[in-house]
């Protein structure tokens, strides 16, 4: 029998404090790699361009990396990925002690971050499930996203705080993390893995693409997230407000970075606890409608202390849906498919982080911050409402787990 506690899963928690230490490191190198963008060209292009540039490498490698997760060991790629963000981290503190960190440098290195991230971000998803029984996936899901959302509240505070030091200080910081979360996945993350002696047909590649465009449940989850989050972030555009708007510098901007976190971390802590039973696709839309409307007072205050609740509120309500979308995509989902319908998962993922701050940056520059901001606000609201017309099934959807587990063959 499973101990229904989740810290007897020894590589589950593991896993979890890997992902803490390199999610700081993670969000520490974004609001550096941000705020030194912004420094250096006072452009709100430049700004959605570093978003831009990490989403588009996820394209060319869904295929491959889908594949490749399925087939290969999930905790060894996660170590990979993690010891390459070391490389990329060690690469910005050598070119801030050497003078060479331009505009170019941080454009490069946020194609480098992309290529990271869209191995990375499927893996860790398909990971999870081989870890718990199923019985706790639900309750390791909300329990993941609560360690994620205090290291995104951590890190930027941190990385802020570390500025007063300079930016050396800051990519020593991220170093350091990517060390640790590299040695913890290397040496403490153990399943059992049957190999896979599947050649990478055309067909095994598409599969995952197949699942979702078949299974409406879990293509609109997916798709909601993708244009809710695509029209209302607002991430890439803190800089601006923490400097224009908001007059509160750099220690401010890092406050802000970590604001959705907190309200984000508050509502995972109570999922753990009480982890959502019924009415889950009303939730969803729900919860989505409310992150919209979360942004349109955002988009209109000129008061730090009002901005920063709103971020969190708008966190909190992002929570409820990043965890019953996570976990309705990976029970809906068999395992044989798990790896290839992530990788599908985290381009939509990174399609609405990072080109939603493509998106941002550039309304932004021509309707500047404030408009951006209430522009997305409304779209996300009418995403929820359009959502509810166009997938009747996720709207109705009840329990988290399908009444038929789906039943679908591996190519």
């Amino acid at each position: 029998m499973h101990d229904d506690s989740l810290f007897a899963q020894r590589s589950f928690m593991h896993l979890w404090v890997a992902r803490l230490l390199g999610t700081a490191g993670n969000q520490i190198l974004m609001l550096a790699l941000a705020w030194q963008m912004y420094e250096l060209t006072g452009s709100a292009w430049d700004l959605g361009l570093v978003g831009l540039l990490q989403f588009l490498p996820a394209l060319p490698l869904l295929l491959p990396v889908g594949h490749a997760i399925d087939r290969y060991h999930r905790g060894r790629l996660l170590a990979l990925c993690l010891a390459c963000q070391v490389g990329i981290a060690a690469a910005l503190l050598l070119a801030e002690v050497s003078g060479q960190l331009t505009r170019g440098t941080l454009l490069a290195v946020s194609v480098a971050i992309g290529v990271m991230r869209a191995i990375q971000m499927p893996t860790q998803q398909a990971l999870v499930p081989l870890l718990v029984p199923p019985a706790l996936l639900a309750r390791a899901m909300a329990f993941s996203s609560a360690g994620i959302q205090a290291a995104i509240i951590g890190g930027p505070a941190l990385g802020g705080v570390l500025f007063v030091a300079g930016a050396k200080t800051v990519y020593a910081c991220c170093v350091l993390l990517f060390v640790l979360s590299t040695v913890l996945v290397a040496l403490g993350v153990r399943y059992r893995h049957e190999a896979v002696t599947q050649s990478a047909s055309l067909e095994s590649l598409l599969a995952g693409l197949r699942f979702v465009f078949a299974h409406k449940v879990v293509l609109g989850a997916i798709s909601l997230d993708l244009f809710a989050v695509l029209l209302g972030g607002a991430t890439a555009l803190l800089p601006m407000f923490a400097k224009d708007v908001l007059d509160v510098g750099a220690t401010g901007l890092g406050l802000l970075r970590a604001a959705p976190a907190v309200g984000a971390l508050a509502m995972s802590i109570v999922l753990t606890r009480w982890a959502i039973r019924r009415h889950t696709g009303p939730l969803l839309l729900g919860s989505v409608a409310f992150y919209g409307l979360t942004m349109l007072v955002f988009g209109w205050s000129t008061a730090f202390w009002l901005s920063m609740a709103a971020l969190a509120l708008g966190g909190a309500a992002d929570m409820v849906s990043v965890v019953i979308r996570q976990t309705l995509v990976q029970l809906d989902t068999p395992d044989a498919m798990r790896g290839r319908v992530s990788a599908v998962n985290a381009v939509f993922i990174g399609a609405s982080n990072q080109l939603g701050e493509f998106r941002a940056g550039g309304v932004a520059e021509y309707l500047g911050a404030v408009g951006s901001v209430l522009l997305g606000g409304i779209g996300t609201c009418l995403v929820a409402a359009l959502w509810w017309r166009l997938f009747p099934a996720l709207a109705r959807r009840d329990a988290l787990a399908a009444p038929e587990a789906a039943e679908v063959p591996a190519p």
